[in-house]
């Protein structure tokens, strides 16, 4: 699976763009594992929200206390913003169909253009981030639209922001 990095200052006007401009299917939180309440360390997280988005709107409110989920409305989850090391992600899930007729997802560790000609169009993209020790992952029908915004760090790397339906995705 591909991912896009997306510049951190522009996680919340990237979060707004994707749910104006694109079908959120799916809601998924969980930790990223560590010390239990026992004493006892567990590398596997755990789940804390899995909601279905079909016919249901996601939306999100932040304020000095931190980002809100909400469904329908309804609050769903609170991050309080207290750890918020990496920006969002966007991966892509794109699939090949092998000699046998079988769907074969590719596995690409990162991005380098997702607008690779000979690639197959995304069946998902998922925006993806860990915020206070917790993964949040929504899942998006289709392709999300990026667009080039600037070099990240490593060679061969670019920052990259959401955009909307029509807008220049252009290098």
């Amino acid at each position: 699976m591909e991912q896009y990095y997306l510049p951190q200052e522009l996680d919340f006007e990237n979060l707004r763009t994707c749910l104006d401009n694109y079908s959120a299917i799916d809601l998924f939180i969980r930790d990223c594992g560590g010390v239990r309440e026992n004493g006892k360390y567990e590398s596997q997280g755990r789940k804390k929200v899995s909601e279905s988005l079909v016919e249901r709107k996601l939306d999100f409110r932040k304020d000095d206390s931190g980002l809100y989920l909400l469904i329908d409305t309804e609050e769903v989850f609170h991050f309080p913003l207290e750890y918020y090391p990496i920006g969002f992600i966007l991966a892509y899930e794109r699939f090949v169909v092998d000699s046998g007729g079988n769907e074969i997802m590719m596995m690409e560790q990162r991005g380098i253009d997702p607008y690779r000609v000979g690639f197959p169009e995304p069946k998902s993209s998922i925006l993806r981030s860990v915020i206070d020790n917790d993964l949040i992952e929504i899942t998006f029908d289709g392709r999300v639209n990026l667009k080039y915004h600037s070099k990240y760090m490593e060679p061969d790397t670019n920052y990259w922001i959401i955009s909307g339906f029509g807008e220049d995705k252009s290098l």
